[in-house]
């Protein structure tokens, strides 16, 4: 069990699953830089976010940014928007509410639905957290809101998925513990990252790196 001293930033495990250097440049060297796609991303939470907000329609309880942790996996951040559906069967008591509730997570993102499950990590320690902070049954499913396509995206929490998200919290808590950060590895993402002039791939990719140096030395005149 972690101490809340010890806890990661839970919506890390997105920049982790994309690019392990990117997390560390942002969560162990405190680097960052913003572009067009992370201004973007910025302003779709602000509209989610309202830590004051709740509001009850029909069977479902409605709140935005709820703080949550995990002891055990040893994260901590917030969820744009939590449903509490009436339930019960699975449900849950809340504070100040009578009947049983079960959550349906909504996280808002930018774009459109990824290939890759960057965005479904993160949605999948929410879940995570939710379970243990609630102590209810598995949360077997929940969404993303995308803002391009102004969609939801049903994703289901898979134990596969479970399973994956915890190796790259241990990871991530190995990296940290360290001040480790990865050395590149350069795709055709790369130029789409707000860290791009800070992480210089094409400078630091380590099967470049000798010739970068042989043909620096040569510009300066050195051989």
């Amino acid at each position: 069990m972690y101490t809340e001293d010890d806890f990661l930033q839970l919506s890390g495990i997105q920049h982790f699953a994309f690019c392990r250097r990117q997390w560390a440049l942002i969560h162990i060297e405190q680097l960052w830089a913003e572009n067009v796609l992370t201004a973007e991303g910025r302003v779709i939470h602000e509209k989610a976010h309202d830590p004051f907000f709740a509001e009850k329609r029909g069977d479902v309880i409605i709140t935005r940014e709820m703080p949550i942790h995990s002891s055990e996996l040893g994260v901590s951040g917030q969820c744009d928007i939590i449903e509490f559906h009436q339930d019960d069967v699975c449900g849950v008591s809340l504070h100040g509410r009578s009947g049983k509730w079960f959550p349906l997570i909504v996280e808002y993102k930018r774009g459109k639905s990824k290939i890759n499950d960057c965005d479904r990590f993160q949605l999948t320690l929410q879940a995570m957290c939710l379970e243990e902070m609630l102590n209810c049954g598995k949360i077997e499913k929940s969404c993303i809101y995308y803002g391009e396509t102004k969609r939801r995206e049903y994703v289901d929490i898979t134990d596969e998925m479970r399973e994956k998200a915890r190796k790259m919290v241990c990871e991530m808590h190995d990296y940290y513990n360290r001040r480790y950060t990865p050395k590149v590895k350069s795709s055709k993402y790369c130029l789409k990252c707000s860290l791009y002039e800070l992480c210089l791939p094409k400078v630091t990719d380590t099967k470049n790196v000798a010739n970068y140096i042989a043909h620096a030395l040569r510009e300066e005149g050195v051989f």
